[in-house]
């Protein structure tokens, strides 16, 4: 029976019949110490306008979607994001369980783990128990799952090839269904990683492109790339018009409506 329910969740998500996904999240806000992004400042009507535009998901922290998805039910698939972490001190805070989320209707718990780096382990094993947990639930895993390199000694989300390898192949052991992991920045080598795992891949939308030109060209990379599409937060919500940014990157996947 849980198989079943994984699967129901899933093919909502996969809907469009190229099986890409354009999945929008707006669950980055506790992850900006630095000030709360205009985007996100007003949190209901950003929440509006990206259900409005019709992307295959939405990503949400466990409050955001308590008091301000419930007018949208229904209407795109919800996501609910387990963890706030960042990479520049180890830890997460965790503020759902995947019970909860099932309670919440979610069709999908998204949990975002950081590796190669200080604590890895634990966060690879957090990402295994909630797996453990929706696999009893029949609820699907995304993880969103970053390497870590220094860059003037600073802790950075690494691109490298080989490193986004290991990423992703770490999200298929611990057994998640879905992997959102950085974009190498080159088709081939993204290309490779897609074709040798047996679970779904997307590209984290990140970071934030200078004009909405770039963002579009770095979805068709994406559909070049064989991924199964892209999960976007800044490249959404930090253009100022939502509904344009929507529509004019799920066209360049291929999902227009």
């Amino acid at each position: 029976m849980s198989a079943l329910g994984k699967q129901i969740r899933l093919k909502r998500i996969f809907r469009h019949p190229s099986g890409r996904i354009l999945a929008v999240a707006a669950d980055h806000m506790i992850n900006y110490r630095g000030g709360i992004p205009e985007g996100l400042r007003n949190i209901g009507a950003t929440i509006r306008e990206i259900v409005e535009a019709g992307p295959s998901s939405i990503t949400l922290n466990k409050g955001a979607a308590m008091r301000c998805f419930a007018p949208f039910a229904g209407r795109i698939p919800l996501i609910v994001q387990q963890m706030a972490l960042t990479p520049d001190r180890p830890g997460y805070a965790d503020h759902v369980e995947a019970e909860e989320a099932i309670a919440m209707g979610a069709d999908a718990i998204a949990v975002a783990i950081l590796v190669k780096c200080e604590g890895d382990l634990d966060n690879l094993k957090r990402l295994a128990t909630t797996v453990r947990e929706g696999e009893r639930l029949g609820l699907p895993v995304i993880t969103h799952i970053y390497p870590i390199t220094s860059k003037d000694g600073i802790p950075a989300v690494s691109t490298a090839p080989e490193d986004v390898f290991y990423a992703v192949r770490a999200g298929l052991e611990m057994g998640a269904d879905v992997i959102k992991a950085p974009y190498t920045g080159d088709v081939e080598s993204f290309r490779d990683i897609v074709a040798s795992t047996p679970v779904p891949v997307v590209t984290a939308g990140g970071p934030k492109c200078d004009t909405l030109a770039d963002a579009v060209a770095m979805m068709r990379d994406v559909v070049k790339s064989g991924a199964a599409g892209s999960t976007v937060g800044r490249n959404v919500w930090g253009f100022p018009n939502i509904k344009e940014t929507i529509r004019q990157l799920k066209e360049a996947l291929g999902i227009a409506d």
